[in-house]
């Protein structure tokens, strides 16, 4: 695995947890390999708000507070990792670590390597009306605006029907 698509990965399992969605393939992989259990529900509580908010900085560009809020909380522990046959790369979490404290320092630092910049990650808000999503853009040209196809259907829809009605 690139290390840019690591940061990416680690990313979009920030994405995942931030919007609540049900555990993805990436994130049973990533946990798999790692060898971390699983979290319950309750177990993850503590670290949803602040890194709800740490996502959002990031898809509005900022402000620095909240991803720096969450490394102090869930400082990165670097080493580097020769895991996958793809050579050496950094992780920022210890294989077999409790889930809460490898979620929370994995996804802190990925988190503010792409805040810093990163170019080849971006993390954008869903556009449409009534969506509170993330997403992590990896478009051609980072112009992605919808969380979803859904989301973006309802969006053109809403606009074609009010364009009619003020005919």
């Amino acid at each position: 695995m690139r290390y840019v698509a690591y940061i990416g990965n680690l990313t979009r399992l920030a994405v995942e947890l931030a919007n609540g969605d049900e555990p993805s393939d990436l994130r049973g992989e990533f946990l798999r390999q790692h060898h971390v259990a699983e979290p319950g529900a309750d177990e993850l509580e503590a670290l949803l708000p602040p890194l709800r908010a740490a996502v959002a900085a990031v898809a509005d560009g900022g402000p620095t507070l909240p991803v720096n809020l969450l490394l102090d909380r869930y400082p990165p522990e670097m080493y580097v990792s020769e895991h996958d046959g793809d050579g050496p790369h950094l992780h920022f979490a210890r294989d077999g670590e409790d889930p809460v404290p490898w979620f929370g320092r994995s996804c802190a630092a990925a988190l503010a390597h792409v805040l810093s910049g990163d170019p080849d990650v971006t993390v954008g808000r869903c556009r449409a009306d009534r969506c509170a999503r993330f997403f992590v853009d990896d478009s051609r040209n980072r112009s992605r605006r919808f969380c979803s196809n859904t989301c973006a259907s309802r969006t053109t829809v809403a606009a074609h029907r009010a364009r009619r009605a003020t005919r």
